[in-house]
């Protein structure tokens, strides 16, 4: 083969050898592309659908309607609580301070019963359980609300106050009836106490705004009724139940329709409870991650009704200086914090002090109330109450 012929056989191998080398390169950028690509959008796939999956699951984490268990089925009823000697003894006392502060209190007699045990020999006296009605609130979206309308017997129902009880976020009202009997004994006062959608046996399923219609729901219920002063209606929440809280009486529709209000170791916000006990990174995430808010600590700056704020401090759940925060953003221009010492999360309400420092606020704001103002027109159809 002459010289000239292997020069182009030279040149042809080389541009061959170049040609499959950057094709080969090519070929390899391709697929380290495509491997990325296709990582990148399985690993974007694989974060909306854990994203999703913990967004839909914070009500499972928030929400505890059937814990301890049966707690949709199995609601306790007022009349089961009533009030043995020595507590009536304690009632006496207690009474007598009270009365020192001013608070007029009057014992209902009629609600003492004897009882007598024939096998023990033994004769007892005792206060009979609460007397109540048990109904049926259609809230604005037809769910229906099962509560307990707690009222004093005769015409004392009348002239007292009446507390809507708003709850926490477990159980149901049933679970609450002890320290519901406090507030009726000690404070004298009605009790209307509510079931929010998906708890007890309310039907529906509990979400943020739902929670906010079954207060209002309630609140406007008391409105139906002529046995009930509805100058004296006191808004009362306790954890979850304070958030709710916040939130109507926050409201311009309502907060004229509310004597006052009492807060009880409720939180600022669920995106800074979710700081406080899960990791301090959370704050940086946006708030369009969490399904529920309850941003208690930017509405409650435009309230107008009185608020008592009762802060336990060995609260270990929500951290008390969470109720410094909501008390300093209050707009409300009477507004009172009390700190009992040795108060946890759920037992605030069994520590001394406690139902003393509500008598005291709640005479404060039945000495200063002004007359009702002209109610708002109902944003329910009241007609569909039902008695159970």
């Amino acid at each position: 083969m002459q010289l000239r012929d292997w020069t182009i056989v030279r040149i042809l191998a080389s541009v061959a050898t170049k040609i499959w080398a950057a094709s080969f390169a090519a070929l390899l950028a391709c697929f380290i592309v495509y491997c990325f690509y296709g990582f990148f959008m399985a690993f974007s796939f694989s974060l909306a659908a854990i994203a999703g999956i913990l967004y839909q699951t914070q009500d499972t984490l928030l929400y505890h309607p059937e814990q301890p268990p049966h707690s949709r089925v199995f609601i306790p009823v007022p009349s089961m609580f009533g009030i043995g000697l020595a507590d009536i003894f304690h009632w006496f006392l207690t009474e007598l301070r009270f009365c020192c502060l001013g608070f007029p209190q009057s014992f209902d007699f009629s609600l003492l019963v004897l009882s007598v045990d024939p096998w023990n020999k033994m004769i007892a006296l005792h206060i009979a359980g609460l007397p109540y009605e048990s109904v049926n609130i259609r809230s604005t979206d037809g769910v229906i609300l099962h509560a307990f309308l707690i009222r004093h017997n005769g015409d004392k129902g009348r002239f007292v106050p009446t507390i809507v009880y708003l709850h926490g976020n477990a159980g149901n009202m049933g679970h609450r009836l002890q320290n519901a009997s406090g507030m009726f004994h000690t404070l004298q006062c009605n009790l209307l106490m509510i079931d929010y959608r998906g708890y007890g046996l309310s039907t529906g399923t509990p979400i943020e705004q739902g929670l906010y219609n079954d207060a209002r729901a309630a609140i406007d219920y008391l409105h139906t009724r002529h046995d009930l002063d509805l100058s004296q209606i006191v808004l009362f929440g306790r954890s979850l139940g304070g958030a709710v809280a916040i939130d109507v009486a926050s409201d311009p529709e309502y907060y004229q329709k509310l004597m006052c209000v009492m807060l009880e170791n409720t939180f600022t916000s669920i995106p800074e409870m979710a700081v406080s006990l899960i990791h301090q990174s959370i704050k940086y995430f946006p708030l369009f991650m969490f399904k529920n808010l309850y941003i208690s600590i930017q509405k409650i700056q435009f309230f107008a009704a009185p608020c008592l704020f009762v802060s336990g401090m060995a609260d270990t759940l929500v951290p008390p200086k969470m109720m410094l925060q909501l008390h300093a953003r209050c707009g409300s221009r009477r507004k009172q914090l009390i700190q009992i010492k040795g108060g946890s999360h759920n037992d605030t309400w069994a520590t001394a002090g406690y139902y003393q420092g509500l008598a005291q606020f709640l005479t404060e704001c039945k000495e200063t109330r002004t007359p009702l103002q002209t109610a708002p027109a109902l944003r329910s159809k009241w007609p569909q109450v039902e008695d159970l």
